[in-house]
Formats: structure tokens, C-alpha cells, sequence
């Protein structure tokens, strides 16, 4: 069992910074491809960014592209994603999400949350006009 636990959420500016963190549990975390993903109120769940467990390859959606970042510490188990040049349309919940079985590198799924197995409770990201 994987417990993920994000902080950095708060309340910010149009076009100010963030950095979500999101510290994992366990021994295995070198073992997993991590995702964020969030949920705006009345939207559905989308994904963010993540980053492969074998070469820590990076993916994002095109809304965040070129103004958030995700990386990895493996010594600290803990995953970022360090969100610049906020927008209102920004502010949701994230949550971080570990998938420890699916290949996503050779099945192109990291986008997908039906892949990850365990999830975060959530940390709420506000970005005012």
C-alpha cells in the first residue's frame, strides 16, 4: 500500500507561482510513474503532467505546457510540479497519483487515471483575477 500525501496548495495571483509537492510512502517509489492530475468544481478529473519511472520522460497536457513542470526526487520520495504564470482557469484541487503496473512508456497512458492505482487526498490551488 502507497500513501501520497501534496502540499504547496494556496491562494495566488494571476500570474504568480506555485509548487506542489507530493511525499510518498514506502520503498518502491523509484518504482513508479507519477501523475498529477486536477478537478475543477463541476469539471471532471483531467490530467496535468507526469513523469516515467524509467527515464523520467515528462508529459503535459497542452493547457499547462511551457508553465508547470514536474520532476522527481527519488531520494526524498517525493514528487513537484512547480506551476508558473498561474491562470484563474488553474484553480482545482490537484492530486498526485502513483501508477506502479502499467507500462506507460511503451502503451503512451500516462495521461489516463484509470492507470494510477493510488491517489492523494488533494490540495486546493486558487489563482484570483
Amino acid at each position: 500500500q502507497v500513501q501520497l500525501v501534496e502540499s504547496g496548495g494556496g491562494l495566488v495571483q494571476a500570474g504568480g507561482s506555485l509548487r506542489l509537492s507530493c511525499a510518498a510512502s514506502g520503498r518502491t517509489f523509484i518504482s513508479y510513474d507519477m501523475g498529477w492530475f486536477r478537478q475543477a468544481p463541476g469539471k471532471e478529473r483531467e490530467f496535468v503532467a507526469a513523469i516515467s519511472r524509467s527515464d523520467d520522460s515528462t508529459y503535459y497536457a497542452d493547457s499547462v505546457k511551457g508553465r508547470f513542470t514536474i520532476s522527481r526526487d527519488n531520494t526524498k520520495n517525493t514528487v513537484y510540479l512547480q506551476m508558473n504564470s498561474l491562470k484563474p482557469e488553474d484553480t482545482a484541487v490537484y492530486y498526485c497519483a502513483a501508477n506502479p503496473r502499467y507500462y506507460c512508456s511503451a502503451y503512451a497512458c500516462y495521461d489516463r487515471a484509470a492507470v494510477y492505482d493510488y491517489w492523494g487526498q488533494g490540495t486546493q490551488v486558487t489563482v484570483s483575477s
